[in-house]
Order: C-alpha cells, then structure tokens, then sequence
C-alpha cells in the first residue's frame, strides 16, 4: 500500500493539440508545447488548403511516444502554382474545381457548369443575351 502511494501517476499526453502556424505554407511550422517544423498538411479529399502564418490549427500525434504521425485524411496535393496563405482550391475528377482566391475572385472550372436555383448577377437577377 505505501509503495502505491509513492508512485507518480504517468505523465498526461495529448494525441492532439491546438496549435498557432509559425511558418505558412504546405509544410508548416506550428507553436503548440513547443514550435515544430515541416509538419504535412492533411485535408479531406479533393480539398487543399494553406494555412496563414498565425492560424488556429489541429496537431494529431501518434504513435507509442506521439512521435510518429498519422493520416487525418488524404495528404495534399501539390498546391496550385501562385496559390497564397488563406486561399481554398477544391477539386474533383475531371479536372473540375472551385478555387476562392484571397483577392475576392472566384474562379469556377469543369467541362460543363451547371447551376441550380436563381443566379443573380451584381446583385440583378441574371438576364441571358438575346443578341
């Protein structure tokens, strides 16, 4: 009994932590009990993202002693050449994708578009040209 009281509980470990982005990019460094380096940057599928230097991320660990790492969703693709910290690119098969860009320009791509519902153009409803 004595000697269940003189033995430390194991240290608490975390298989996550929020973290703050030290270095933007695809490979990121992230401040959380300490700043890391070169860390991936796991997303859904058909979903990149960059995250900016100083955003709020979610550190996964894993492994015996948190060291090794472990797959949250599908590794990234390359980013799009030119594709800035804050921006989001989705993309499908097919070559589709919608890609917001931080200057406020959408840019919409696929072989066929197709829209549902009302559109509306600078806020007017969208008129077609009947020229």
């Amino acid at each position: 009994m004595w000697l269940s009281k003189q033995m430390k509980p194991p240290a608490v470990t975390a298989d996550a932590d929020l973290g703050v982005t030290t270095i933007a990019g695809d490979r990121v460094g992230v401040s959380a009990r300490g700043e890391v380096r070169d860390l991936p940057v796991y997303g859904p599928g058909g979903y990149v993202w960059l995250p900016e230097s100083g955003a709020g991320v979610l550190v996964i660990k894993g492994g015996p002693g948190g060291e090794e790492q472990c797959v949250a969703g599908m590794k990234q693709v390359r980013p799009p050449d030119g594709m800035a910290p804050g921006e989001v690119y989705l993309f499908g098969p097919g070559g589709t994708s919608v890609y917001l860009r931080k200057d406020g320009s959408l840019e919409l791509k696929g072989t066929r578009i197709s829209i549902q519902g009302a559109l509306s153009v600078n806020g007017q409803a969208y008129q077609p040209c009947s020229c």
